[in-house]
């Protein structure tokens, strides 16, 4: 059974920064390229960043220079650290991998930028 479980979403003062994990189970995570996707309140979700199995890391423009993922084979997971967090940053953050001609999903975690 595949299964992805988001984790660090708070609340963050714009300025600050948070560091989400994706922790992967039931795939060999080496084999597999993981997309980090967020919806906003009254958007659709939006690509955030994606990491190719190789390591090779893409970013929606809105992001980069203040986002980077990472992954871990061994232990399964994906990060993503989240600097110089904006208002517009708002939503939550879900973790992605296709696998087995599926879409798999984690719960989601929160990210509230605010004052």
């Amino acid at each position: 059974q595949v299964r992805l479980v988001e984790s660090g979403g708070g609340l963050v003062q714009p300025g600050g920064s948070l560091r989400l994990s994706c922790s992967v189970s039931g795939i060999n995570f080496r084999n597999y390229d993981l997309d980090w996707q967020r919806q906003a309140p009254g958007k659709p979700r939006e690509l955030v960043a994606s990491i190719q199995r190789s390591g090779l890391a893409d970013y929606v423009d809105s992001v980069t220079g203040r986002f980077t993922i990472s992954r871990d084979n061994i232990g399964a997971t994906s990060d993503v650290q989240m600097n110089n967090l904006q208002p517009e940053d708002t939503a939550v953050y879900y973790c992605k991998v296709d696998a087995f001609g599926r879409t798999f999903w984690g719960q989601g975690t929160k990210v509230t930028v605010s004052t």
